[in-house]
Protein backbone atom coordinates (compact mmCIF):
# COMPACT_ATOMS: atom_id res chain seq x y z
CA UNK A 1 0.00 0.00 0.00
CA UNK A 2 1.22 3.49 -1.30
CA UNK A 3 2.20 5.41 1.27
CA UNK A 4 0.31 8.95 1.78
CA UNK A 5 3.02 12.07 0.65
CA UNK A 6 0.48 14.76 0.83
CA UNK A 7 1.92 16.69 3.45
CA UNK A 8 5.51 15.91 2.48
CA UNK A 9 6.27 19.28 1.92
CA UNK A 10 8.75 21.74 4.25
CA UNK A 11 6.22 24.52 3.77
CA UNK A 12 2.75 22.14 4.85
CA UNK A 13 5.26 20.67 7.77
CA UNK A 14 6.23 23.75 9.64
CA UNK A 15 2.81 25.68 8.76
CA UNK A 16 1.26 22.07 11.09
CA UNK A 17 3.69 22.51 13.75
CA UNK A 18 3.24 25.86 14.16
CA UNK A 19 -0.47 25.40 14.70
CA UNK A 20 0.54 22.81 17.44
CA UNK A 21 3.35 23.57 19.13
CA UNK A 22 3.13 27.21 19.35
CA UNK A 23 5.30 29.49 21.17
CA UNK A 24 7.60 25.96 21.82
CA UNK A 25 11.28 26.97 21.29
CA UNK A 26 12.29 25.24 17.74
CA UNK A 27 15.75 26.60 16.65
CA UNK A 28 18.52 28.42 18.67
CA UNK A 29 21.78 29.99 17.30
CA UNK A 30 24.22 29.85 19.36
CA UNK A 31 23.29 31.66 22.91
CA UNK A 32 20.86 33.68 20.94
CA UNK A 33 16.99 33.66 22.56
CA UNK A 34 15.48 30.93 20.59
CA UNK A 35 12.75 30.75 18.03
CA UNK A 36 9.29 29.41 18.39
CA UNK A 37 7.51 27.49 15.83
CA UNK A 38 5.08 30.18 15.19
CA UNK A 39 7.31 32.38 15.23
CA UNK A 40 9.37 30.77 12.56
CA UNK A 41 6.14 30.15 10.00
CA UNK A 42 6.01 34.00 10.38
CA UNK A 43 9.52 34.74 9.00
CA UNK A 44 8.80 31.98 6.36
CA UNK A 45 5.56 33.71 5.32
CA UNK A 46 7.68 37.23 5.05
CA UNK A 47 10.56 35.81 3.01
CA UNK A 48 8.10 34.19 0.54
CA UNK A 49 5.72 37.54 0.33
CA UNK A 50 8.89 39.30 -0.47
CA UNK A 51 10.15 37.25 -2.95
CA UNK A 52 6.52 36.84 -4.56
CA UNK A 53 6.76 40.78 -4.44
CA UNK A 54 10.63 40.71 -6.42
CA UNK A 55 8.85 38.36 -8.93
CA UNK A 56 9.91 34.86 -8.27
CA UNK A 57 7.34 32.19 -9.48
CA UNK A 58 7.40 28.56 -8.97
CA UNK A 59 10.29 26.43 -10.23
CA UNK A 60 12.55 29.70 -9.95
CA UNK A 61 15.89 28.87 -8.76
CA UNK A 62 17.15 30.13 -5.73
CA UNK A 63 20.87 30.58 -4.89
CA UNK A 64 21.55 30.34 -1.26
CA UNK A 65 25.41 31.06 -0.23
CA UNK A 66 25.14 31.70 3.63
CA UNK A 67 27.35 30.00 7.10
CA UNK A 68 25.24 28.67 9.28
CA UNK A 69 22.98 31.39 11.19
CA UNK A 70 19.01 31.96 10.81
CA UNK A 71 18.89 33.68 8.23
CA UNK A 72 19.43 30.29 6.37
CA UNK A 73 16.60 28.58 7.70
CA UNK A 74 14.44 31.47 6.72
CA UNK A 75 15.25 31.38 3.37
CA UNK A 76 14.94 27.65 2.86
CA UNK A 77 11.45 27.91 4.33
CA UNK A 78 10.61 31.18 2.38
CA UNK A 79 11.91 30.02 -0.78
CA UNK A 80 10.16 26.47 -0.26
CA UNK A 81 6.51 28.26 0.10
CA UNK A 82 6.20 30.11 -3.08
CA UNK A 83 7.46 27.05 -4.62
CA UNK A 84 10.40 27.89 -6.03
CA UNK A 85 14.23 25.62 -5.67
CA UNK A 86 16.40 26.42 -2.92
CA UNK A 87 20.11 25.59 -4.92
CA UNK A 88 22.49 24.93 -1.73
CA UNK A 89 25.93 26.22 -2.51
CA UNK A 90 29.36 25.29 -0.73
CA UNK A 91 30.35 28.42 1.37
CA UNK A 92 33.77 27.33 0.22
CA UNK A 93 33.23 27.35 -3.28
CA UNK A 94 34.87 30.57 -5.88
CA UNK A 95 36.05 30.91 -9.07
CA UNK A 96 35.50 28.11 -11.53
CA UNK A 97 33.85 26.15 -8.47
CA UNK A 98 31.17 28.65 -8.13
CA UNK A 99 30.98 29.68 -11.60
CA UNK A 100 29.43 26.51 -12.69
CA UNK A 101 27.22 25.86 -9.80
CA UNK A 102 25.45 28.99 -10.62
CA UNK A 103 25.76 28.64 -14.45
CA UNK A 104 24.61 24.91 -14.15
CA UNK A 105 21.25 25.79 -11.88
CA UNK A 106 20.77 29.42 -14.00
CA UNK A 107 19.86 31.17 -10.59
CA UNK A 108 18.64 34.45 -11.55
CA UNK A 109 18.41 35.33 -7.52
CA UNK A 110 21.57 34.79 -5.00
CA UNK A 111 20.93 34.88 -1.28
CA UNK A 112 24.59 35.54 -0.02
CA UNK A 113 26.68 36.42 3.01
CA UNK A 114 28.86 39.37 2.82
CA UNK A 115 32.02 37.73 3.21
CA UNK A 116 31.76 35.79 -0.31
CA UNK A 117 30.65 39.20 -2.38
CA UNK A 118 33.89 39.24 -3.46
CA UNK A 119 33.94 36.38 -4.48
CA UNK A 120 30.94 36.65 -6.75
CA UNK A 121 32.37 40.36 -8.21
CA UNK A 122 35.26 38.14 -9.33
CA UNK A 123 33.13 35.99 -11.77
CA UNK A 124 30.06 38.61 -12.26
CA UNK A 125 31.11 38.24 -16.12
CA UNK A 126 31.05 34.40 -16.13
CA UNK A 127 27.54 34.47 -14.48
CA UNK A 128 24.91 36.23 -16.86
CA UNK A 129 21.80 34.85 -15.52
CA UNK A 130 22.38 36.56 -11.64
CA UNK A 131 21.11 39.99 -11.80
CA UNK A 132 20.43 40.40 -7.65
CA UNK A 133 21.86 39.56 -4.48
CA UNK A 134 20.43 39.57 -1.56
CA UNK A 135 22.62 40.01 1.62
CA UNK A 136 21.99 39.57 5.55
CA UNK A 137 23.65 42.35 7.32
CA UNK A 138 24.68 44.39 4.56
CA UNK A 139 25.93 47.69 5.73
CA UNK A 140 27.51 50.56 4.22
CA UNK A 141 30.83 50.20 2.37
CA UNK A 142 30.02 46.01 2.65
CA UNK A 143 29.49 45.81 -1.20
CA UNK A 144 32.02 45.84 -3.70
CA UNK A 145 31.37 47.35 -7.27
CA UNK A 146 29.06 45.32 -9.42
CA UNK A 147 28.84 46.18 -13.02
CA UNK A 148 25.45 44.70 -13.51
CA UNK A 149 24.64 42.84 -9.93
CA UNK A 150 22.30 45.05 -7.78
CA UNK A 151 22.58 43.98 -4.18
CA UNK A 152 19.30 44.53 -1.44
CA UNK A 153 19.82 43.72 1.97
CA UNK A 154 17.74 40.60 3.64
CA UNK A 155 16.33 42.89 5.97
CA UNK A 156 13.75 43.64 3.62
CA UNK A 157 12.46 40.38 2.82
CA UNK A 158 11.69 40.39 6.69
CA UNK A 159 10.01 43.36 5.89
CA UNK A 160 7.47 42.13 4.22
CA UNK A 161 4.20 40.91 5.34
CA UNK A 162 3.57 37.39 7.57
CA UNK A 163 0.09 36.77 6.06
CA UNK A 164 -0.23 33.18 4.70
CA UNK A 165 0.81 32.34 1.48
CA UNK A 166 -1.48 30.18 -0.39
CA UNK A 167 0.36 28.24 -2.98
CA UNK A 168 -0.08 24.42 -3.06
CA UNK A 169 3.29 22.68 -3.54
CA UNK A 170 3.36 19.29 -4.33
CA UNK A 171 5.56 16.35 -2.82
CA UNK A 172 6.66 15.63 -6.45
CA UNK A 173 7.92 18.79 -7.44
CA UNK A 174 11.85 19.57 -6.98
CA UNK A 175 12.62 21.75 -3.38
CA UNK A 176 16.47 21.63 -2.99
CA UNK A 177 19.46 21.44 -5.55
CA UNK A 178 22.23 20.06 -4.31
CA UNK A 179 25.63 19.50 -5.39
CA UNK A 180 27.65 16.45 -5.13
CA UNK A 181 31.32 16.18 -6.75
CA UNK A 182 32.03 13.59 -9.45
CA UNK A 183 35.20 12.70 -11.06
CA UNK A 184 34.59 12.47 -14.91
CA UNK A 185 33.58 15.86 -14.99
CA UNK A 186 31.83 19.03 -13.18
CA UNK A 187 30.19 19.06 -9.76
CA UNK A 188 26.43 17.44 -10.42
CA UNK A 189 22.99 19.13 -9.20
CA UNK A 190 20.92 16.95 -7.62
CA UNK A 191 17.33 17.26 -8.16
CA UNK A 192 15.58 16.76 -5.20
CA UNK A 193 11.75 16.36 -4.64
CA UNK A 194 10.12 17.30 -1.39
CA UNK A 195 9.23 13.96 -0.58
CA UNK A 196 13.17 13.12 -0.67
CA UNK A 197 13.93 15.65 1.49
CA UNK A 198 11.37 15.03 3.47
CA UNK A 199 12.22 11.03 4.23
CA UNK A 200 15.94 12.00 5.04
CA UNK A 201 13.86 13.99 8.32
CA UNK A 202 11.90 11.00 8.26
CA UNK A 203 14.20 7.97 8.56
CA UNK A 204 16.38 9.91 11.44
CA UNK A 205 12.73 10.13 13.89
CA UNK A 206 11.96 6.40 12.67
CA UNK A 207 15.40 5.33 13.28
CA UNK A 208 16.87 7.46 15.90
CA UNK A 209 13.76 7.35 17.92
CA UNK A 210 13.32 11.07 18.48
CA UNK A 211 11.26 12.39 20.64
CA UNK A 212 9.67 15.76 21.27
CA UNK A 213 11.94 16.21 23.84
CA UNK A 214 15.15 15.50 22.23
CA UNK A 215 17.44 18.70 21.28
CA UNK A 216 19.71 18.20 18.64
CA UNK A 217 23.16 19.87 18.41
CA UNK A 218 23.83 21.13 14.54
CA UNK A 219 27.21 21.67 13.86
CA UNK A 220 27.65 20.77 10.61
CA UNK A 221 27.20 23.22 7.32
CA UNK A 222 23.19 23.96 6.76
CA UNK A 223 24.26 23.47 2.41
CA UNK A 224 24.88 20.03 3.30
CA UNK A 225 21.88 17.14 3.66
CA UNK A 226 23.36 15.90 7.20
CA UNK A 227 22.51 19.12 8.83
CA UNK A 228 19.78 20.44 6.90
CA UNK A 229 18.08 17.53 6.11
CA UNK A 230 18.42 14.73 8.63
CA UNK A 231 19.36 16.70 11.19
CA UNK A 232 17.03 19.96 11.14
CA UNK A 233 14.19 18.28 9.54
CA UNK A 234 14.25 15.40 11.59
CA UNK A 235 14.06 18.32 14.72
CA UNK A 236 11.33 20.03 12.33
CA UNK A 237 9.14 16.42 12.05
CA UNK A 238 9.06 15.42 15.54
CA UNK A 239 8.69 18.50 17.18
CA UNK A 240 12.06 19.07 19.40
CA UNK A 241 14.10 21.91 19.89
CA UNK A 242 17.65 22.11 18.07
CA UNK A 243 20.69 24.36 18.42
CA UNK A 244 22.69 25.42 15.52
CA UNK A 245 26.65 26.48 16.31
CA UNK A 246 28.07 28.09 13.34
CA UNK A 247 30.69 25.57 12.60
CA UNK A 248 32.19 22.04 14.11
CA UNK A 249 34.44 22.63 16.52
CA UNK A 250 36.36 20.06 18.24
CA UNK A 251 37.22 22.15 20.85
CA UNK A 252 33.87 23.19 21.80
CA UNK A 253 31.73 20.07 21.20
CA UNK A 254 31.56 18.12 24.75
CA UNK A 255 31.54 21.38 25.99
CA UNK A 256 28.02 22.74 23.89
CA UNK A 257 26.45 19.22 24.16
CA UNK A 258 26.71 20.01 28.11
CA UNK A 259 26.09 23.69 27.55
CA UNK A 260 23.04 23.23 25.94
CA UNK A 261 21.75 20.09 26.78
CA UNK A 262 21.94 18.54 23.84
CA UNK A 263 20.40 14.72 23.42
CA UNK A 264 21.59 13.47 19.99
CA UNK A 265 23.84 14.88 17.26
CA UNK A 266 25.75 13.82 14.10
CA UNK A 267 29.49 13.21 13.24
CA UNK A 268 31.58 12.50 10.09
CA UNK A 269 34.02 11.53 9.14
CA UNK A 270 37.35 13.02 10.90
CA UNK A 271 35.21 15.11 13.06
CA UNK A 272 35.28 11.85 15.61
CA UNK A 273 38.73 11.23 15.89
CA UNK A 274 39.69 15.27 16.07
CA UNK A 275 37.08 14.88 18.83
CA UNK A 276 38.65 12.16 20.99
CA UNK A 277 42.23 13.43 20.35
CA UNK A 278 41.14 16.67 22.94
CA UNK A 279 42.34 16.69 26.35
CA UNK A 280 39.85 15.62 28.70
CA UNK A 281 37.70 18.16 30.57
CA UNK A 282 35.80 18.41 34.13
CA UNK A 283 32.46 16.21 33.78
CA UNK A 284 32.66 15.93 30.23
CA UNK A 285 30.49 12.31 30.94
CA UNK A 286 27.69 14.64 32.57
CA UNK A 287 25.84 15.18 29.86
CA UNK A 288 22.29 14.46 28.16
CA UNK A 289 23.69 12.48 25.13
CA UNK A 290 21.64 9.78 24.39
CA UNK A 291 22.76 9.14 20.78
CA UNK A 292 25.23 9.67 18.26
CA UNK A 293 25.02 9.02 14.75
CA UNK A 294 28.76 8.72 13.55
CA UNK A 295 29.78 7.74 10.38
CA UNK A 296 31.94 5.60 9.89
CA UNK A 297 33.52 4.33 12.80
CA UNK A 298 36.16 1.32 14.20
CA UNK A 299 35.48 -0.58 16.94
CA UNK A 300 38.01 1.69 18.93
CA UNK A 301 36.12 4.65 18.10
CA UNK A 302 32.61 3.69 19.47
CA UNK A 303 34.50 2.11 23.00
CA UNK A 304 36.26 5.62 23.22
CA UNK A 305 32.63 7.45 22.90
CA UNK A 306 31.40 5.36 25.28
CA UNK A 307 34.32 5.31 27.66
CA UNK A 308 35.22 9.17 27.64
CA UNK A 309 31.70 10.74 27.37
CA UNK A 310 29.31 7.79 28.33
CA UNK A 311 26.99 8.16 25.56
CA UNK A 312 24.70 5.08 25.38
CA UNK A 313 24.88 4.88 21.88
CA UNK A 314 26.66 5.14 18.80
CA UNK A 315 25.62 4.27 15.31
CA UNK A 316 26.28 4.41 12.09
CA UNK A 317 24.18 4.50 8.82
CA UNK A 318 24.76 5.16 5.00
CA UNK A 319 23.46 7.39 2.31
CA UNK A 320 24.01 9.91 -0.06
CA UNK A 321 22.18 12.59 -1.15
CA UNK A 322 20.68 11.23 -4.52
CA UNK A 323 19.97 8.53 -2.51
CA UNK A 324 18.67 9.31 0.99
CA UNK A 325 19.73 7.37 3.69
CA UNK A 326 18.66 3.78 3.01
CA UNK A 327 20.47 2.04 5.89
CA UNK A 328 20.68 2.40 9.34
CA UNK A 329 21.64 0.46 12.22
CA UNK A 330 19.05 -0.69 14.43
CA UNK A 331 19.31 0.87 17.51
CA UNK A 332 18.35 -2.33 19.44
CA UNK A 333 20.87 -4.58 17.78
CA UNK A 334 24.31 -5.70 19.63
CA UNK A 335 27.10 -3.15 18.70
CA UNK A 336 28.99 -3.83 15.31
CA UNK A 337 31.61 -0.82 14.78
CA UNK A 338 32.16 -1.04 10.81
CA UNK A 339 28.57 -1.94 9.82
CA UNK A 340 26.88 1.02 8.57
CA UNK A 341 23.34 -1.21 9.35
CA UNK A 342 20.45 -3.07 7.80
CA UNK A 343 18.06 -2.01 5.17
CA UNK A 344 14.98 1.20 5.83
CA UNK A 345 12.97 -1.40 4.33
CA UNK A 346 9.98 0.29 4.67
CA UNK A 347 11.42 2.58 1.70
CA UNK A 348 14.41 1.07 -0.20
CA UNK A 349 15.53 -1.83 -1.59
CA UNK A 350 19.74 -2.83 -1.53
CA UNK A 351 22.24 -5.63 -3.26
CA UNK A 352 26.02 -5.89 -3.77
CA UNK A 353 26.36 -6.42 -7.09
CA UNK A 354 29.23 -6.61 -9.56
CA UNK A 355 30.88 -3.88 -10.57
CA UNK A 356 31.18 -4.28 -14.05
CA UNK A 357 28.36 -6.67 -15.35
CA UNK A 358 25.91 -5.76 -12.30
CA UNK A 359 24.90 -9.18 -11.49
CA UNK A 360 24.07 -10.22 -7.74
CA UNK A 361 26.72 -11.19 -5.75
CA UNK A 362 26.50 -13.53 -2.68
CA UNK A 363 26.49 -12.81 0.55
CA UNK A 364 29.88 -11.94 1.93
CA UNK A 365 31.28 -10.76 -1.40
CA UNK A 366 32.44 -7.25 -2.28
CA UNK A 367 30.39 -5.81 -4.94
CA UNK A 368 29.20 -2.46 -5.74
CA UNK A 369 25.94 -1.36 -3.61
CA UNK A 370 23.29 -0.65 -6.02
CA UNK A 371 19.79 0.72 -4.63
CA UNK A 372 16.60 1.85 -5.60
CA UNK A 373 13.36 3.53 -3.74
CA UNK A 374 10.13 1.49 -2.95
CA UNK A 375 8.15 5.19 -3.07
CA UNK A 376 7.82 7.21 -5.75
CA UNK A 377 9.42 11.09 -5.49
CA UNK A 378 11.66 9.68 -2.63
CA UNK A 379 14.80 9.62 -4.42
CA UNK A 380 16.56 12.08 -6.80
CA UNK A 381 15.00 12.94 -9.92
CA UNK A 382 18.24 13.08 -12.18
CA UNK A 383 21.29 15.06 -12.18
CA UNK A 384 20.25 18.81 -13.27
CA UNK A 385 21.59 19.60 -17.03
CA UNK A 386 23.14 16.31 -17.24
CA UNK A 387 21.14 13.78 -18.85
CA UNK A 388 23.89 11.74 -19.34
CA UNK A 389 24.95 11.51 -16.46
CA UNK A 390 21.56 10.70 -14.91
CA UNK A 391 21.60 7.71 -17.28
CA UNK A 392 24.72 6.68 -16.19
CA UNK A 393 24.09 6.32 -12.35
CA UNK A 394 20.64 4.42 -13.05
CA UNK A 395 22.07 2.05 -15.20
CA UNK A 396 19.52 -1.83 -15.25
CA UNK A 397 16.73 0.18 -12.93
CA UNK A 398 19.43 0.58 -9.89
CA UNK A 399 21.36 4.03 -8.69
CA UNK A 400 24.65 2.96 -8.74
CA UNK A 401 26.58 4.55 -5.32
CA UNK A 402 30.26 3.87 -6.46
CA UNK A 403 30.68 2.36 -3.24
CA UNK A 404 32.52 -0.79 -2.46
CA UNK A 405 30.54 -3.20 0.32
CA UNK A 406 29.36 -6.13 1.19
CA UNK A 407 26.63 -7.71 2.94
CA UNK A 408 26.75 -11.06 5.41
CA UNK A 409 23.86 -14.00 5.69
CA UNK A 410 22.15 -11.53 8.54
CA UNK A 411 21.40 -8.66 6.41
CA UNK A 412 24.11 -6.24 7.73
CA UNK A 413 25.97 -3.92 4.95
CA UNK A 414 29.82 -3.61 6.01
CA UNK A 415 31.19 -0.49 3.89
CA UNK A 416 34.67 -1.21 2.31
CA UNK A 417 35.98 1.75 0.02
CA UNK A 418 35.12 4.21 -2.83
CA UNK A 419 35.06 2.55 -5.90
CA UNK A 420 34.87 5.70 -7.72
CA UNK A 421 37.90 8.21 -8.22
CA UNK A 422 36.55 10.50 -5.70
CA UNK A 423 38.38 11.80 -3.28
CA UNK A 424 36.89 13.25 0.00
CA UNK A 425 38.54 15.23 2.58
CA UNK A 426 37.28 16.84 5.95
CA UNK A 427 33.76 15.87 5.31
CA UNK A 428 33.36 16.77 1.82
CA UNK A 429 33.89 15.39 -1.53
CA UNK A 430 35.73 16.62 -4.05
CA UNK A 431 35.95 16.13 -7.89
CA UNK A 432 39.42 15.32 -9.27
CA UNK A 433 38.29 16.52 -12.54
CA UNK A 434 37.52 20.07 -11.26
CA UNK A 435 41.09 20.31 -9.14
CA UNK A 436 42.60 18.85 -12.66
CA UNK A 437 41.07 21.94 -14.91
CA UNK A 438 42.54 24.42 -12.09
CA UNK A 439 45.81 23.00 -11.72
CA UNK A 440 45.93 22.78 -15.69
CA UNK A 441 45.68 25.77 -15.75
CA UNK A 442 48.74 27.24 -14.14
CA UNK A 443 50.78 28.81 -17.35
CA UNK A 444 53.89 25.93 -15.91
CA UNK A 445 51.95 22.75 -15.87
CA UNK A 446 51.54 20.94 -19.08
CA UNK A 447 49.08 17.87 -17.92
CA UNK A 448 47.87 17.33 -13.81
CA UNK A 449 46.39 14.41 -11.94
CA UNK A 450 44.66 14.87 -9.09
CA UNK A 451 43.73 11.85 -6.84
CA UNK A 452 43.41 10.47 -3.25
CA UNK A 453 45.81 9.27 -0.77
CA UNK A 454 45.07 7.87 2.84
CA UNK A 455 45.09 10.63 5.31
CA UNK A 456 47.39 10.09 8.26
CA UNK A 457 44.41 11.20 10.51
CA UNK A 458 42.72 8.19 11.21
CA UNK A 459 38.88 8.16 10.33
CA UNK A 460 39.18 6.64 7.06
CA UNK A 461 39.64 10.00 4.38
CA UNK A 462 42.24 11.22 2.60
CA UNK A 463 44.40 13.95 1.65
CA UNK A 464 45.28 15.22 -1.67
CA UNK A 465 47.75 14.78 -4.00
CA UNK A 466 48.74 16.38 -7.33
CA UNK A 467 51.19 14.77 -9.54
CA UNK A 468 52.22 17.62 -11.98
CA UNK A 469 54.17 17.30 -15.21
CA UNK A 470 55.66 20.52 -16.35
CA UNK A 471 56.15 22.55 -19.39
CA UNK A 472 59.82 22.87 -21.19
CA UNK A 473 61.99 25.06 -19.30
CA UNK A 474 59.97 25.86 -16.05
CA UNK A 475 60.68 24.63 -12.59
CA UNK A 476 57.70 26.49 -10.05
CA UNK A 477 58.06 25.75 -6.42
CA UNK A 478 55.31 23.95 -5.20
CA UNK A 479 54.29 26.56 -2.43
CA UNK A 480 53.39 28.83 -6.50
CA UNK A 481 51.24 25.86 -7.59
CA UNK A 482 49.48 25.97 -4.18
CA UNK A 483 49.45 29.79 -4.35
CA UNK A 484 47.52 29.93 -7.63
CA UNK A 485 45.19 27.10 -6.26
CA UNK A 486 44.35 28.90 -3.38
CA UNK A 487 42.06 31.86 -5.03
CA UNK A 488 40.42 29.35 -7.17
CA UNK A 489 39.29 26.67 -5.35
CA UNK A 490 37.60 25.26 -2.30
CA UNK A 491 40.33 25.43 0.94
CA UNK A 492 39.46 21.94 1.45
CA UNK A 493 40.16 20.89 -1.53
CA UNK A 494 44.05 22.85 -1.84
CA UNK A 495 46.47 19.80 -2.75
CA UNK A 496 48.47 18.55 0.74
CA UNK A 497 50.79 17.11 -1.22
CA UNK A 498 52.60 18.12 -4.99
CA UNK A 499 55.15 15.94 -7.13
CA UNK A 500 56.60 17.03 -10.51
CA UNK A 501 56.57 14.05 -13.05
CA UNK A 502 58.18 13.52 -16.40
CA UNK A 503 55.13 11.73 -17.37
CA UNK A 504 51.37 10.81 -16.36
CA UNK A 505 50.85 6.96 -17.07
CA UNK A 506 48.09 6.23 -19.44
CA UNK A 507 46.31 3.76 -21.51
CA UNK A 508 46.14 2.80 -25.10
CA UNK A 509 43.50 5.46 -25.50
CA UNK A 510 45.11 7.89 -23.32
CA UNK A 511 43.20 7.96 -20.73
CA UNK A 512 45.60 8.65 -17.15
CA UNK A 513 46.00 5.24 -15.13
CA UNK A 514 45.19 6.67 -11.90
CA UNK A 515 45.59 3.34 -10.37
CA UNK A 516 49.01 2.81 -10.81
CA UNK A 517 49.42 6.19 -9.08
CA UNK A 518 47.33 5.09 -6.06
CA UNK A 519 49.92 2.22 -6.35
CA UNK A 520 52.98 4.18 -6.32
CA UNK A 521 51.89 6.37 -3.76
CA UNK A 522 53.78 8.78 -2.16
CA UNK A 523 57.86 9.56 -2.70
CA UNK A 524 60.37 10.76 -1.42
CA UNK A 525 59.91 13.14 -4.36
CA UNK A 526 56.76 14.16 -3.31
CA UNK A 527 56.57 17.43 -1.17
CA UNK A 528 54.32 17.55 1.94
CA UNK A 529 52.72 21.40 2.60
CA UNK A 530 51.95 20.32 6.18
CA UNK A 531 55.63 19.52 6.76
CA UNK A 532 56.72 22.34 4.88
CA UNK A 533 54.40 24.95 7.12
CA UNK A 534 52.74 25.92 3.98
CA UNK A 535 49.16 27.52 5.26
CA UNK A 536 46.38 27.49 3.21
CA UNK A 537 44.08 31.15 3.15
CA UNK A 538 40.30 30.29 3.76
Amino acid sequence: MAVDKTEWVIGKVLARQAAALGDKPFMQFEDQPPVSFAQTDALANRVGNALLRMGVVRGQRVAVMLPNCLEYCYAWFGISRVGAVHVAINTAYRGDFLTHVLNNSGAELMIVHPQYLGWLAAIEDNVPAVQTAIVPGLGQGDAPRFKRIRTLPFDALLAAPDTPIDIEVHYSEIGAIMYTSGTTGPSKGVLMPHAHNYLFGLGEVENLRMVPEDVYYICMPLFHANAMLMQYYGALIVGCRCVIVPAFSATNWIGDIRKYGSTITNTLGVMNEFILRQPPQPQERDNRLRLLLAIPVTEDTVARFHRRFGIPKVVEGFGMTECNIPLYYPLDDPEQPGSCGKVYEKYFELDIVHPETDEPLPPGEVGELVVRPKEPFCFMQGYNAMPAKSVEAWRNFWFHTGDAARMDERGYFWYIDRIKDCIRRRGENISSYELEVVLGDHPDVAEAAALAVKSDVPGGEDDVLACLVLKPGTRPRPEEILDFCTPRMPHFAVPRYVEFVPELPKTPSMKVQKAKLRDRGLTPQTWDREAAGYKVRR
